[in-house]
C-alpha cells in the first residue's frame, strides 16, 4: 500500500493525517525543513496541534517528492493563499484533494484553478470539522466532492475511521464555497460575541448569514441540498459557535479592539471577506453581512457601525 500524502503540516494537515494513519500509512509534508524534523523527532505538532500523538505510521518529510512517491492522489492542505504555488509544483498526473477553505487569488474557485492547470482529477473536502477534535478521533462527519465519483469514493476510503464519517457528493462548486462563506459568517459571529450583543443577535446572524449563503452559493450554480448540508450549515454552526473557531475568534478580537492574529495560523474569513464583497458588488448581488464584515475588517467601518447598517436596512418580508 502506498503512503497517503498530506501536504501542509498545520493543525488541520496534521488532524487528516493523524486521521487517515489510522486506515494506513501516510506522509505528512512539511514545507519547513527544520519544522519536520521537530515533527518526526517529537511526534507532536505543538505548534498547531498541541496535544495529539504522531501515530507511528505517519511519516514526516519536507521532500516533496518524496511526499507523492508513488501515490495516486494527495491532501493539499495549506492555507488558500499558498495553493497555487504548491499546485504548480505537483505532477499533474497526480489526483488533488483540496482541503483548504478560501478562495484563489482572483476570488475563483480552488477546483477550477486546478483544472486550469491541468489537473483532471480533482476533488474538495469540507465539513464542520476542527482539527482539534478530528485529530482526538472524536466523532465528526466531513463531504469530499468530485465531478469524478469514481475519485471521491477513493478519497471516502482513505479518509473513512471510526471517528470520521466521510460522505460524498458531485455538487463541488456548493462544497468548495459553502467551507469559504461560513468564515466570513464566522468573523461576523465573532463580533456579535465581542461586542457582547446577545443569544438573539447571534442566532438571528446565523440564520440570515444561512440565508446570504444560499443566495450566493445557488447564484454559482451550487444545490440548495447541499447549502443545508454538513458542508454548508453543518459548517457554519460549528464555526460561528466553537472556542475552537479562529474565525469566530478573530471577529471577536477585532470588536474588542485587539488584533485578530492567531498565533501565526491563517484566518481565511478575513481574506475572503474583501473578495467576496468586490465578486458581490461586479456582479449586483446583495450579501449584506459579507459587505459588512468586508467593511469592518479593512477599519472602514467600526464593528458597531456594521451592527447599526444591518439592523438600518429597508423593511422586508423573511422569505423573498
Amino acid at each position: 500500500m502506498s503512503a497517503l500524502p498530506v501536504l501542509g503540516a498545520g493543525g488541520w494537515g496534521t488532524a487528516l493525517a493523524v486521521n487517515a494513519a489510522r486506515n494506513g500509512p501516510v506522509r505528512l509534508w512539511a514545507r519547513r525543513a527544520d519544522f519536520a524534523r521537530s515533527l518526526a523527532e517529537g511526534r507532536v505538532n505543538a505548534e498547531y496541534l498541541p496535544g495529539v500523538t504522531l501515530p507511528a505510521g505517519l511519516e514526516v518529510t519536507a521532500h516533496l517528492g518524496e511526499a507523492i512517491t508513488d501515490a495516486p492522489f494527495a491532501l493539499v492542505v495549506v492555507p488558500s493563499v499558498g495553493v497555487p504555488e504548491l499546485l504548480a509544483a505537483l505532477p499533474r498526473d497526480l489526483g488533488v484533494v483540496l482541503c483548504a477553505k478560501g478562495l484563489a487569488p482572483d476570488g475563483g474557485q480552488l477546483s477550477v484553478l486546478a483544472r486550469q492547470l491541468g489537473f483532471t482529477r480533482v476533488a474538495v473536502l469540507s465539513g464542520p470539522n476542527h482539527a482539534e477534535e478530528i485529530g482526538r478521533g472524536l466523532p465528526a462527519a466531513t463531504v469530499v466532492a468530485s465531478r469524478d465519483g469514481g475519485f471521491a469514493r477513493s478519497v471516502q476510503a482513505a479518509l473513512m475511521t471510526p471517528g470520521l464519517r466521510v460522505y460524498t457528493s458531485d455538487d463541488e462548486t456548493g462544497v468548495e464555497l459553502g467551507g469559504v462563506l461560513k468564515n466570513v459568517m464566522a468573523v461576523a459571529a465573532g463580533l456579535v460575541d465581542g461586542l457582547n450583543l446577545g443569544d438573539n443577535a447571534k442566532s438571528a446572524l446565523i440564520t440570515r448569514g444561512l440565508r446570504e449563503m444560499n443566495r450566493y452559493l445557488t447564484a454559482l450554480g451550487a444545490r440548495e441540498e447541499t447549502v443545508y448540508g454538513l458542508s454548508g450549515l453543518g459548517d457554519l454552526v460549528a464555526t460561528a459557535t466553537s472556542r475552537h473557531s479562529r474565525n469566530r475568534a478573530a471577529g471577536e478580537a477585532i470588536a474588542r479592539g485587539e488584533h485578530p492574529g492567531q498565533g501565526g495560523k491563517v484566518v481565511e474569513g478575513l481574506r475572503t471577506a474583501g473578495l467576496l464583497d468586490a465578486w458581490a458588488a461586479a456582479h449586483g448581488h446583495d450579501l449584506p453581512i459579507v459587505r459588512a464584515v468586508a467593511h469592518v475588517t479593512r477599519g472602514e467601518w467600526t464593528p458597531g457601525d456594521g451592527v447599526a447598517r444591518l439592523m438600518e436596512r429597508e423593511a422586508k418580508p423573511e422569505q423573498h
